[in-house]
């Protein structure tokens, strides 16, 4: 198991709104952001995933895409960082789930 840094912003209270998971070996990070339509903005060339607990949800992007990179490594840094910030249970998924 990869070792990642994972940084949020100091106070606790934005600590979900936005995060990076870097992986130091690949060189890969992944943004993290508490999902809401307006302000997650997909970008070209990036993968995204979106993770869903309870009623909160996450949009995660990576940052500098390469070919190289594998998905299965962006998933593990999703779920280390879903355990870092205690959502247990969390769903990750391919596209923005609908919540009807």
């Amino acid at each position: 198991m990869s070792n990642y840094m994972i940084s949020l912003p100091a106070s606790t209270a934005t600590a979900t709104k936005k995060g990076t998971i870097h992986d130091p070996k690949s060189n890969l990070k992944v943004g993290a952001f508490k999902f809401t339509k307006s302000k997650f903005k997909p970008r070209k060339g990036e993968v995204q995933y979106f993770v869903t607990a309870g009623k909160k949800t996450f949009a995660f992007e990576t940052e500098g895409f390469k070919k190289g990179h594998r998905q299965v490594l962006i998933l593990e840094m999703i779920a280390r960082f879903c355990v870092y910030i205690g959502l247990i249970g969390a769903k990750i998924h391919s596209s923005l789930p609908s919540f009807g």
